[in-house]
């Protein structure tokens, strides 16, 4: 079953960006020799990301006077970008600019993504917006070992240990990698004699 999937990089004190909007950070730690990233997104049908994402994209792999770098990385996977201002499109790029209300567009990446999973790039403030009305449901993180103190936030929502189950934890270069799905599941249940009571000393 297709999943929607918020997979990012972030500092172990949770923030994906710093409070210069900066990943230069990120690309200081060592990433191993098998990268993750190709394999999650060969199960990706369709993609969004807010505007700042965007804009760090056009900047960082210079896509407006080289298209084909946007290619290169994306290939003909629909993305779907959220602003409230006026941005480039990338040449030739199956990108949309949308606004507003993030359940029509998910049902729009759904259909586009044809059966495979739809990937959340971020920031943390649009993701919330899928947290918000249900839409979420994995959450894959690429925790380097950096602390930044201040930045742009993982996500900005409240999810309890109810809401977040552990799935899946690998070490790969200096990053640790965790999976968490995403929904309402029963935590283990203490029986009610359990409660407080204290272990009997042991008997000779």
């Amino acid at each position: 079953m297709a999943k929607t999937q918020y997979y990012t990089a972030t500092s172990i004190d949770g923030y994906i960006a710093d409070e210069n909007n900066s990943l230069d950070w990120l690309f200081d730690v060592d990433g191993g020799a098998e990268n993750p990233f190709g394999g999650f997104f060969a199960g990706v049908g369709a993609f969004a990301m807010g505007a700042n994402t965007y804009e760090w994209v056009l900047r960082n792999d210079d896509v407006l006077n080289n298209p084909q770098n946007w290619h290169d990385l994306y290939g003909e996977v629909p993305c779907w970008v959220f602003a409230n201002r006026e941005l480039p499109l990338v040449p030739d790029a199956n990108v949309f600019m949308v606004s507003g209300d993030v359940q029509r567009v998910h049902e729009a990446m759904l259909v586009a993504a044809k059966g495979k999973n739809v990937w959340l790039v971020g920031g943390g403030d649009l993701v919330g917006q899928f947290v918000d009305h249900g839409l979420l449901d994995e959450i894959i993180l690429g925790i380097a070992p950096v602390l930044l103190g201040r930045g742009a936030p993982l996500l900005p929502r409240h999810l309890s240990a109810r809401e977040l189950i552990l799935t899946g934890s690998a070490q790969v270069g200096r990053f640790a990698y965790l999976t968490y799905a995403v929904g309402n599941t029963p935590l283990p249940e203490r029986h009610p004699s359990a409660a407080g009571r204290r272990p009997e000393p042991a008997r000779r």
